[in-house]
């Protein structure tokens, strides 16, 4: 057995921090309900005017690119459950940015963007504990949709894994352009359109036409929801959805460092600016 020494953190220890950092996120999130709530509102009613428009078109029994209505409707509450993580977690990294609060930040013995991530996890929680209860709500009022096999499932559970450090590093990114842009405003809701757009959130990506699937296809968006949704219709399967897993894999792991990379640069602009 390997005995550590006296001043050697345990690695229980290192996490510690971050757990209390998840734990105190969440806390805050249910301390305030309604504004939760509101602040969900959006992506709300963006699941009911899909819901709405996608009954009408495929009410009847038909089927449009391969998605029957009890299909499409398993589409939509995945990509409203993925859709509802961060919805507008720069914001917050960004406004502690703008207003000088992120020197206090550094001065944590904590890592600042596992820290971040720690926090987003808390809330995540919540964010979907939410978002469960809304789609047995809609599944109660619409009936049921189609339930994949144990090992489709099992494929659905390590992509959906990864949606929301792929969400993380992008919204993450996003709130460090404030160091230089000073204003999160315009780059928050260009991040929205992008990340709705590519990730298909919106429409499945393979109703767009074929030269944007082919774009969606090379960017890292798709993880975020058509990724996990195509899993769980069994659309891919097999080799083809450790393939798509794969991707969601590589893209995590690259826009993390390249996170890291990021904050270094982002750092050394506050000191210039005497943050």
């Amino acid at each position: 057995m390997t005995t550590l020494g006296a001043g050697t953190p345990t690695r229980p220890a290192l996490v510690r921090p971050y757990r209390a950092l998840a734990r105190v996120a969440a806390r805050s999130t249910l301390a305030y309900p309604l504004s939760f709530v509101l602040g969900m509102a959006g992506v709300l009613l963006q699941l009911l005017a899909m819901l709405s428009i996608w009954a009408v078109l495929l009410g009847s029994g038909t089927s449009i690119g391969g998605f029957t209505w009890p299909q499409m409707k398993a589409y939509l509450l995945i990509a409203y459950v993925t859709g509802a993580l961060m919805s507008f977690g720069d914001w917050d990294m960004a406004a502690r940015i703008r207003d000088g609060m992120v020197a206090v930040d550094l001065t944590r013995p904590v890592d600042y963007q596992r820290a971040r991530f720690a926090e987003t996890v808390g809330v995540a929680v919540v964010e979907v504990a939410f978002s469960l209860v809304v789609c047995a709500v809609v599944l109660a009022v619409t009936g049921p949709v189609p339930v994949p096999s144990p090992g489709q499932a099992a494929l659905f559970a390590v992509s959906a894994a990864l949606v929301l450090p792929l969400r993380f590093t992008t919204v993450y990114l996003t709130a460090l352009l404030c160091f230089w842009t000073q204003n999160i405003f315009g780059v928050s809701l260009a991040r929205q359109a992008i990340t709705n757009l590519f990730s298909g959130s919106l429409v499945p990506l393979t109703l767009l036409p074929g030269w944007l699937q082919a774009i969606a296809a090379v960017l890292p968006f798709a993880g975020m929801t058509f990724t996990p949704a195509t899993i769980y219709l069994g659309q891919a399967t097999g080799a083809d959805a450790w393939r798509l897993i794969g991707i969601q894999a590589v893209w995590t792991v690259a826009l993390w460092w390249g996170a890291r990379l990021a904050w270094r640069t982002a750092v050394r602009q506050l000191t210039v600016h005497g943050g």
